[in-house]
């Protein structure tokens, strides 16, 4: 395990950036050069970002604005060059619109799950003993029950919105973050660094804050951008169920709902939203395998 000053702090340059040494990120610029699906990864997620928080200044159209009885098939060209829904919203619109709420729901239930999950798997990690076993009993728990049922039934009791369906989502991804942080601690907390700040008499919360927690930065970042994609499409599963945020939000997962009931008359509907998630979601994943390659410092030896 490198010391802390080869994570956080400064390097042997003396620079690093958010924490993250920048010769990890040069890492990560170098394999995404070098890897043809590290770039597709890159560029999909670019734009996915790009759709999201633009989307007022982009959409051609107000994603609720109805024309009923304009029924359209995308055409790729003219005012609704993605065809329209069963009410003459322009999906174009909706699915950048849609794509907001995907970007807020990812990030935000997957910055739940971790601000939690960290932080039991740092104490459990850290102290070990008694606690470590009580808090990981209770993870397993949690591991047990299907995320999906945990979300519905959080969802019936709070109600249907933003905010409920971000920490119902959240809720289900502490134990991920949990089980990855206690393992990085069971080893970083025998390191010759941290036990040299605990005999010059640094406090246990200090020591975690600045001797424990940066070292496992890197493993967290990857699971977080993988984790966004599961969150993408748990609330894609939610809304297709009319469980998600409230049916007048345009979403990915709602869309796909609706248009379920006219795949005969109107597949676009359905099809296109459901392309955009599975695109999104590949292109996350892939752009998650290059930062798992470039953060990868097994290889580097102890320095």
């Amino acid at each position: 395990m490198m010391s802390i000053l080869s994570i956080v702090g400064h390097d042997s340059d003396g620079a690093t950036v958010f924490g993250i040494r920048t010769d990890l990120i040069e890492r990560l610029v170098d394999t995404i050069k070098r890897d043809f699906k590290a770039k597709i990864g890159l560029t999909i997620v670019l734009t996915f970002l790009a759709a999201a928080i633009l989307a007022p200044e982009l959409a051609p159209f107000d994603p609720m604005a109805q024309e009923f009885g304009m029924l359209q098939a995308p055409t790729l060209t003219g005012d609704h060059p993605l065809g329209t829904d069963s009410y003459g919203r322009d999906l174009l619109s909706r699915i950048m619109y849609g794509a907001r709420i995907s970007l807020l729901v990812g990030i935000g239930a997957v910055s739940v799950g971790a601000i939690v999950g960290v932080t039991i798997g740092l104490v459990a990690g850290y102290y070990g003993s008694w606690i470590d076993d009580v808090l990981m009993r209770i993870i397993d728990v949690m591991w047990a029950f299907p995320w999906l049922l945990i979300a519905i039934m959080l969802v019936a009791i709070f109600g249907q919105s933003l905010w409920n369906v971000i920490f119902a989502v959240g809720f289900a991804y502490i134990d991920d973050f949990a089980r990855i942080t206690r393992g990085e601690v069971l080893s970083i907390r025998e390191e010759e660094y941290a036990l040299a700040a605990k005999s010059v008499g640094l406090g246990d919360l200090q020591i975690i804050a600045e001797e424990v927690l940066p070292n496992t930065v890197a493993p967290l970042i990857v699971q977080f951008t993988v984790l966004v994609a599961r969150a993408m499409l748990a609330e894609a599963t939610l809304s297709f169920l009319g469980l998600g945020v409230k049916p007048t939000t345009p979403t990915w997962g709602a869309l796909l709902g609706q248009g379920r009931n006219f795949l005969t008359q109107a597949w676009w509907i359905s099809v296109i939203p459901g392309l955009m998630i599975m695109i999104t979601v590949l292109g996350i994943n892939l752009f998650g395998d290059a930062l798992r390659d470039a953060f990868d410092v097994k290889d580097e030896g102890g320095a």
